[in-house]
């Protein structure tokens, strides 16, 4: 048999093209299967399941055809050449993918908030519903859910309205209101304190306020409501509101 490869001696390179090629689908097969486990288990996105699977098949063919070209006698020159041209596609296909993933993964150990919390992100606000690798997903005030991709997270500003204090099991939620000058000062907060004061048995915490910015034209007051549960800041935000409003409204010069 060894005298066959010793006359013969492009066989051996023929033997071990099938031996790369067989090995390349073997692997291909095998983490491919376990890569759908994978997204289904994790409930992944088709879009970023599949972007994942090319990727990892990519990187597949591009080590087979590497080993291939080495076996094949090929100069080890043009083979760096077409290792790092393979690179450059496999990183350009799969930026979005593995650039999801990483945040994904970030954001499972930062844990900059966690499901059931009220959050901000820029414009986006409501309660946190699910968290995956890819994926937040919010329940907005309007009840609709909005996802917002982990890698898009990551560049934007968040808030987290969970108190940190010594009662970290409740939410406090800010808002801001501007008034003019029609009343005084002093009239102005004394409606502001009969409107907290209709709340301060209901709520876990009594309502706050605190003037935040006098200018020639108006004032700024900033209100915080403190929840046990972030739903009823959907409610309780808007009634509070209105209330403020009306009251101040009632009182102003020739509405008495």
């Amino acid at each position: 048999m060894f005298e066959i490869f010793a006359e013969y001696p492009y066989l051996i390179t023929i033997l071990w093209l099938i031996v790369v090629a067989v090995a390349a689908i073997i692997l291909e097969r095998i983490l491919t299967r376990w890569l759908r486990r994978f997204i289904e288990k994790t409930q992944m996105p088709p879009d970023v399941g599949n972007g994942l699977i090319l990727t990892v098949r990519l990187l597949i063919l591009v080590g087979a055809v590497v080993a291939l070209l080495h076996v094949g006698g090929v100069p080890s020159d043009i083979i760096v050449s077409f290792s790092a041209l393979g690179g450059a596609a496999v990183g350009f296909a799969s930026q979005r993918t593995i650039g999801n993933l990483i945040a994904g993964v970030y954001l499972l150990i930062a844990r900059p908030f966690r499901v059931g919390d009220y959050i901000r992100i820029d414009s986006i606000e409501g309660i946190v519903r699910e968290i995956t690798i890819n994926y937040a997903k919010i329940l907005t005030p309007d009840n609709t859910v909005v996802s917002i991709s982990t890698q898009r997270i990551l560049d934007k500003e968040v808030t987290n309205f969970r108190f940190k204090g010594e009662e970290e099991k409740l939410y406090c939620y800010g808002f801001e209101l501007n008034f003019d000058h029609s009343l005084p000062t002093e009239k102005l907060e004394e409606i502001l304190d009969s409107v907290i004061e209709r709340y301060a048995e209901v709520l876990p915490k009594k309502p706050e306020y605190q003037a935040v910015k006098f200018t020639r034209l108006d004032r700024n007051y900033k209100f915080y409501i403190y929840v046990e549960d972030p739903k009823d800041i959907f409610i309780l935000q808007p009634k509070i509101l209105r209330e403020i409003i009306e009251t101040w409204d009632k009182a102003k010069p020739g509405n008495q």
